[in-house]
């Protein structure tokens, strides 16, 4: 990824070696842990309603509102629990799809690395 952020037809980036910057959780959303997250946007689209990148979270229980969103597992292991009752348990290779407005709560029992692309 270039570091200027200019426009490139391409690029390609080794995920485990992606440096993240530590990003901030709402204290509300924290249930249980001191999970901390970090991420880099890879790309964005111009208008900003979506966004690419590589996530990661250290083990903690968290509530979330999710976007729309598919991402893949690279390492680590999480739950994912629905309030409809659905149950995801996700790890490395794993591929998720989620819903925009769905309410979760995300269990990381190993800190979880995702690639993800995300529409808002």
């Amino acid at each position: 990824m270039p570091e200027d952020r200019t426009i490139v037809p391409g690029f390609a980036l080794h995920v485990a070696d992606a440096v993240l910057e530590p990003g901030e959780l709402d204290p509300a959303q924290i249930v249980a842990g001191e999970p901390r997250v970090s991420e880099v946007v890879l790309s964005e689209s111009e208008d900003g309603r979506v966004a690419r990148g590589i996530w990661e979270m250290t083990p903690g229980v968290v509530t979330d509102t999710e976007a729309d969103e598919v991402f893949v597992v690279v390492s680590g292991r999480a739950t994912v629990e629905f309030a409809d009752g659905t149950v995801l348990e996700v790890g490395p290779g794993d591929v998720a799809v989620l819903s925009e407005g769905a309410q979760t709560r995300w269990t990381v029992h190993e800190t979880l690395r995702k690639v993800y692309q995300a529409t808002v």
